[in-house]
């Protein structure tokens, strides 16, 4: 997501650093090659025109803070500018104090409209609501069986009805949604492969009729520019509320996320961050800015990895780490929870520092839900409880089974198995390393060296091991191409 774009940025600040004093030149050549980067992500001119002047109106001025250096004050600058670009904060839904809230999810047919609104019917059942899915695209094949199974993945209810009229099926889900104490209506409607009369007639219709709270444009982040003349289409017409943008995770540019919200006034709301259906996500442009700019997004990864790992489960691992009893078993299932979290590529750029490390695994299979950690799982499953639990005494007849039954080859085996050796003997180091710390601690603290009060800051939270199991799996990888 967004490399190109992040990597042309990086490259024209590294040039900054190190100067003890910028010059107006030294800061009018890094706006200049961050402005190259941003017409090079596909961002309108208009939009990096006043881009710049915003940038170099206040580097330029008296902002330049006393607990920074030069060079960070501008970056500082640049990465407040980039979040305004992109909306300032995080856009919230209208949700109407009388339910239902009706939500209609409009756009060109491919945009991935309907798996959107199936997301979106998830992530609202995450947050408590109680949503139904509609079925208005009457003119696509299976559009509404693609609804349906949707639907049945994210366990909501979807509202058809056996008739060609778009706007009494919206009508007629609202008093499905009445019957059903359904307190969230997600309409999916028609689809254009373009924009034409006969499309924004019947949308303009459904919303005379069903007066949403809600207008939600679908737009496709790989189409770029086009993605902007879209939105003000739809925006003039319908008036949008706010922009889910998908297929955000494979878009290298990122000039639709950035050109949006300056060209149409319409917010972000949501991004599509894979297929799966849980890849939805709340848009945040500060969190998104400091991303593009390498200084990573520890809340979004936090909070990603308290909606997906289970806090009972990481307890127990910590305590089997601590006790030096991490097994085989534990490892599948740390390897079945991480794994949740999606892309390593997307982790590592959450992690401040770390996005370089993206560069290193180049031709390593990233998704930690690919074709390699499913291998992994199949060597483990193919072993015996008393195996996982004790890898001692897995000899080479036990090693050819394994590899028989889990499809592998042996070799592959011995390097999962030697692998897990070797992320043990790094739990140990750690947890030597930790207790050392914590036993200078207590002696500093007796020394009164280190006080501890009501304001000292709060630890973030941390996945057990998490650090190790990714850095095993992205730097050596059992099962590379």
């Amino acid at each position: 997501m967004f490399e190109d774009l992040s990597q042309n940025i990086q490259e024209a600040f590294r040039k900054l650093r190190g100067h003890g004093k910028l010059t107006d030149d030294d800061i009018n050549k890094a706006l200049k090659d961050v402005r190259m980067a941003l017409l090079s992500a596909d961002v309108n001119y208009k939009i990096v025109r006043d881009f710049e002047k915003a940038v170099k109106a206040r580097a330029l001025g008296t902002e330049i803070l006393s607990n920074l250096t030069p060079a960070q004050s501008v970056i500082k600058i640049v990465d407040e500018e980039l979040a305004n670009l992109m909306g300032g904060k995080a856009a919230k839904l209208n949700i109407s104090s009388r339910p239902p809230t009706i939500i209609l999810m409009v756009g060109l047919q491919g945009s991935g409209k309907t798996t959107s609104a199936g997301k979106l019917a998830l992530l609202m059942k995450k947050q408590g609501k109680r949503p139904a899915l509609v079925a208005a695209d009457i003119y696509r094949p299976a559009a509404i069986k693609q609804l349906q199974v949707v639907g049945e993945q994210a366990d909501v209810p979807v509202f058809t009805e056996d008739i060609k009229d778009a706007v009494q099926i919206a009508k007629d889900s609202i008093k499905f949604a009445d019957k059903h104490a359904r307190d969230v209506l997600i309409i999916d409607t028609a689809g254009r492969l373009q924009i034409d009369e006969r499309l924004m007639q019947e949308l303009k219709d459904i919303k005379e009729t069903v007066k949403p709270h809600e207008i939600l444009l679908v737009v496709d982040s790989m189409i770029g520019q086009e993605a902007v003349n879209v939105a003000e289409t739809f925006h003039n017409a319908l008036g949008v509320n706010g922009i889910v943008l998908t297929k955000l995770d494979g878009d290298a540019r990122g000039g639709a996320a950035l050109s949006i919200k300056a060209a149409t006034g319409c917010p972000i709301k949501f991004v599509g961050m894979g297929e799966k259906l849980e890849a939805l996500e709340i848009f945040h442009p500060d969190r998104m800015a400091s991303r593009i700019l390498g200084m990573g997004d520890v809340l979004s990864l936090i909070e990603k990895a308290q909606s997906t790992i289970d806090a009972k489960t990481a307890e127990k691992m910590v305590k089997k780490i601590k006790a030096d009893e991490f097994t085989l078993q534990d490892f599948l299932e740390q390897l079945q929870q991480v794994k949740k979290l999606g892309s390593l590529n997307d982790l590592l750029g959450m992690v401040p520092g770390l996005g370089g490390l993206k560069k290193k695994l180049t031709g390593v299979d990233l998704d930690l839900d690919g074709k390699e950690v499913k291998h992994m799982e199949a060597i483990i499953l193919s072993m015996t409880p008393k195996e996982r639990q004790d890898t001692s005494i897995i000899d080479a007849k036990r090693r050819k089974r394994i590899a028989m039954g889990s499809g592998t080859k042996v070799a592959d085996v011995n390097k999962l198995l030697k692998q897990f050796e070797e992320m043990r003997k790094m739990m140990r180091k750690f947890k030597t390393t930790q207790a050392q710390q914590q036993a200078s601690k207590k002696v500093k603290g007796k020394k009164g060296k280190i006080k501890k009060g009501k304001n000292t800051k709060p630890k973030m939270p941390t996945l057990p091991n998490l650090g190790g199991l990714l850095g095993q799996l992205g730097s050596k990888f059992p099962f590379k191409k």
